[in-house]
């Protein structure tokens, strides 16, 4: 029974019972419910029997009972284990006359049973908790991720660490136990780290480090790479950044890894240019607030709905993620669909036009940088004049800014195709096979050109989030200059 138990746990020890004796051996609990599936089959009648059987025992307080019934002997015993559980019982059913020394033979194998279903009942508790650790973990970078930093320490507090004030954010890419050892050689250098598997990309993990207790918080800790894990994993990093804008670093993590697949060290830091909203200032403000009215104005007409916050949410989710913004939300694709189509029909847009996402993309970011506009701009409740996009995008600065986003593009030795390919892809609303037409080249080759823009950039294009939409916007800058 010990090398059964060594081997295969109760299932297997209940099989070995069952052979030995030649009855259906299973494991219930007090109200009668199969436990585990029986070794051999079992019929009504043995089940009705066995029922009895756990019926007699529990309401006469015995450790064990014996019943015989119509042709069939059924023994019940009691399994030891922790206080508080909710441990099993042991019956055997076969038919009569049962062999004497059957009882015996189950009271000793109550022990070893006894200890594989108290380990086999450890695991899945360990199991339930990290389910649940991981699930609670998700939900707090959830609400990070859609800017609701009080709620968010508010279900942290269950958990440890504290969140930082200012983090650092990671994204690791590979196989699931090279992601959990790099993030566990980070945490080791790194106190109080957050680690949360990705809830969109299977293959992602994210680590929140708090910058204030790195050495120097303009540059990414350095730590060792476990040498099993050096070719199969790729780490983007942040720029240090308030917890309320972990949004914005885990998308400047997600570019840096998409520069980190091309370099040799697997590990990139995010490089850094201004963000537009913060290049334009107080205008894309005023703007922004008259774009997005719609949305802030928007009521639900019924409870189950989404009002004007929802809305914003799952449109700042959708630009981020795509398709996957059902697992970033938790919806169905079909809720997904309605509520990008009561924002289209909303904001006057179309969602399939690169421009139109740029447009809303930029909308967004600027209201989540809480802006001020001045006094002389519009608001959603003022008067005065706010912008257009085309005039906000024509200003010197911001062409300048546009001219830094090509940059690397234009640079002796890199062939003048790939920038040609980038801007005929965002001209076609990102889409490959229109771009392949129209430079009569094969969608594969298409994909490579702006790979290697990806690398030249340092930016994802290909892989949400990306960087599209800044992309495009530079793109119609430098058209209007």
């Amino acid at each position: 029974m010990q090398r059964v138990a060594r081997r295969g746990g109760t299932a297997q020890l209940l099989q070995w019972l069952a052979v030995r004796t030649g009855a259906a051996a299973l494991l219930v609990n007090r109200s009668g419910v199969v436990a585990s599936p029986p070794s051999f089959p079992v019929g009504e009648a043995e089940r009705d029997l066995v029922l009895r059987g756990v019926r007699e025992i529990t309401a006469r307080g015995l450790k064990s009972a014996a019943i015989d019934q119509e042709g069939l002997a059924c023994v019940v015993l009691y399994l030891d284990g922790p206080p508080g559980a909710c441990v099993p019982l042991l019956a055997a059913v076969m038919p009569r006359p049962a062999p004497p020394e059957l009882p015996l033979l189950l009271a000793d194998a109550t022990s070893v049973l006894s200890l594989c279903w108290q380990v086999e009942h450890a695991r899945r508790q360990q199991r339930r908790l990290r389910i649940a650790d991981a699930r609670t973990r998700e939900a707090v970078l959830h609400l990070l991720m859609n800017g609701h930093t009080t709620a968010a320490r508010q279900v942290a507090g269950a958990l440890r660490p504290a969140l930082p004030d200012v983090v650092r954010v990671y994204v690791i890419e590979g196989p699931p136990a090279a992601r959990g050892t790099v993030a566990g050689a980070l945490a080791r250098v790194v106190v109080d780290t957050w680690i949360v598997p990705c809830p969109v990309y299977a293959d992602h993990m994210m680590v929140l480090a708090p910058a204030s207790s790195e050495a120097h918080t303009d540059s990414p800790p350095q730590w060792a790479w476990p040498s099993s894990v050096a070719d199969t994993c790729w780490i983007g990093v942040s720029d240090v950044v308030p917890l309320r804008d972990t949004a914005t670093g885990y998308a400047q993590a997600f570019h840096a890894l998409a520069a980190a697949r091309h370099r040799t060290e697997r590990l990139a830091s995010f490089a850094g240019h201004p963000d537009l909203a913060l290049t334009i200032g107080p205008a894309a403000a005023a703007w922004a607030g008259v774009f997005l009215a719609p949305l802030h104005a928007h009521c639900a007409r019924r409870s189950q709905d989404p009002d004007g916050t929802e809305l914003l949410a799952t449109a700042a989710s959708w630009l981020s993620f795509s398709s996957r913004a059902t697992a970033h939300l938790k919806i169905h694709r079909n809720t997904l669909t309605a509520r990008l189509t009561l924002i289209q029909d909303l904001l006057g847009l179309d969602l399939n036009r690169l421009a139109d996402q740029a447009a809303l993309a930029l909308a967004l970011r600027t209201s989540a940088a809480d802006i001020q506009p001045r006094p002389h701009h519009r608001t959603r409740g003022g008067g005065g004049t706010a912008p257009s996009l085309d005039e906000l995008l024509a200003l010197p600065h911001v062409v300048a800014w546009a001219q830094r986003q090509f940059h690397p593009l234009q640079t002796p030795g890199i062939p003048t195709c790939i920038a040609q390919t980038l801007t005929t892809w965002l001209r076609l609303d990102a889409r490959i096979g229109p771009t392949a037409a129209a430079l009569s080249l094969s969608a594969s080759a298409v994909r490579k050109r702006l790979t290697r823009s990806e690398a030249l950039l340092q930016r994802s294009l290909l892989r949400s989030p990306s960087a599209i939409h800044d992309q495009w916007l530079a793109l119609r800058a430098l058209d209007l200059a």
